[in-house]
């Protein structure tokens, strides 16, 4: 059973959620969501005093919620209340929100469209773009990380082929990548820009996304033509592939004079999201 995590957007606002590929479908951090149907200050302390009251009513939807480790705002996986869309649905009958049925609305259509993303992969970039676009992503950025996107996954496909496991393995593998051409792991160059559980890919500049996709590309293509086996041999791969994003960044840092590793974010470019509606 696969558990993948994924940032929604209701209303421009973001929540966690996890699709679990066994059981097909999304499960939705509960404090997130009352977080945006509430506007809550305190999502959390909200959220423990209606879980107490719920279970003192004896509401089963509150006992059949369970916990999921999600990614937290410092940057840790911390275990999480999630509910399913059927659970969702009964709790949010007990949150008063204008925003309810919208919701409600929003969710279904959510659950109904990652079915047709498992039929149609196409589908799944489709909505990426539209969900950058809404968040004020030039187009140019877009296409970028849209190609970045591609390029990890047919990383990973190879890493899959070739023995590796998901998880920590992954996670190493990209640090070696990232570390070598950057000279951070992916949580040092997080910090360094200031990000705590924002996504570091969506936040990098141009340059630093085209140097992203270089190494992981290249790790790609060295691992079809030498055909490594296991963790250890895609570790020496990925510090190949990331020489090689280095060496592109030395030659571009000699020619401009200043370092491409920047503290800024793409988030900083943003056009408003109103700006955005005019602009369509």
């Amino acid at each position: 059973m696969t558990k993948k995590q994924a940032l929604q957007l209701f209303q421009e606002r973001k929540f966690r959620t996890v699709w679990d590929d066994q059981e097909e479908k999304w499960y939705f951090s509960v404090v997130d969501v009352v977080s945006v149907l509430t506007d809550s200050v305190d999502a959390t302390a909200y959220w423990r005093k209606l879980k107490q009251r719920l279970k003192v009513e004896g509401n089963q939807t509150v006992t059949n919620c369970h916990a999921l480790k999600l990614l937290a705002a410092d940057g840790k996986m911390r275990l999480t209340d999630v509910a399913d869309q059927e659970q969702l649905f009964r709790l949010i009958q007990s949150i008063p929100s204008p925003k309810a049925e919208p919701f409600k609305m929003w969710m279904a259509q959510v659950a109904s469209q990652r079915i047709d993303q498992l039929q149609d992969p196409e589908l799944s970039i489709q909505q990426a773009v539209a969900d950058y676009r809404r968040l004020g992503y030039s187009k140019a950025w877009i296409n970028q990380r849209i190609r970045s996107i591609e390029v990890r996954k047919e990383l990973t496909d190879e890493w899959k082929r070739t023995g590796v496991k998901e998880g920590v393995q992954y996670a190493t593998l990209t640090d070696i990548i990232t570390q070598t051409w950057s000279g951070f792991t992916t949580r040092e160059y997080k910090q360094f820009k200031g990000l705590k559980k924002e996504n570091l890919r969506d936040n990098m500049t141009n340059l630093e996304m085209a140097l992203g996709i270089l190494a992981e590309a290249s790790a790609t293509e060295f691992s079809k033509q030498s055909n490594p086996q296991g963790f250890q041999g895609q570790k020496h791969v990925a510090k190949a592939g990331g020489d090689v994003a280095r060496a592109a960044r030395k030659e571009i840092e000699d020619r401009l004079g200043r370092s491409i590793i920047s503290p800024e974010k793409a988030s900083d470019y943003l056009t408003p999201p109103e700006a955005v509606k005019e602009i369509e």
